[in-house]
């Protein structure tokens, strides 16, 4: 997205379908399989638009629980592994990061999408199972 850019719900359709796109395009049968895809309840999120677009999609859509720090994105096991990677490092500017990191992502083996795939399903759980309330690492 450039940067500014306010998410509404039109942005967030949009996203949306790159989204399946890239899924056509790389995972080929993962949409005949069914997706699931972790939902806050963001504006463009719960607006009618965005549900109409993903009731066309057919996909599950999990609601991220109220107040639940242990599902938050910036806690997903990918993040964590880029965070380590970028410490220290230092960029002259935003395209030079935003290369860095593009890089980082596509020089990561398929094995580490699935492992944090498969721990957040155990935190959502557990989160499930709590009611919601923080669960402790």
């Amino acid at each position: 997205m450039t940067r500014g850019t306010t998410i509404n719900s039109e942005v967030y359709c949009r996203t949306l379908k790159k989204l399946k796109k890239a899924i056509q395009n790389k995972r080929r049968g993962l949409l005949s399989s069914g997706v699931v895809l972790l939902h806050d309840n963001a504006r463009p999120h719960i607006a009618v638009r965005s549900g109409e677009v993903l009731r066309k999609f057919k996909w599950d859509v999990f609601q991220h629980p109220p107040y639940s720090p242990d599902l938050a994105p910036s806690d997903f096991y990918l993040f964590t592994a880029m965070k380590k990677w970028l410490g220290g490092q230092h960029f002259t500017d935003y395209e030079e990061l935003k290369n860095a990191v593009t890089h980082w992502l596509k020089s990561q083996a398929a094995s580490i999408y699935a492992e944090g795939i498969l721990k957040l399903v155990k935190r959502y759980d557990k989160c499930l199972n709590n009611g919601g309330d923080y669960v402790e690492k």
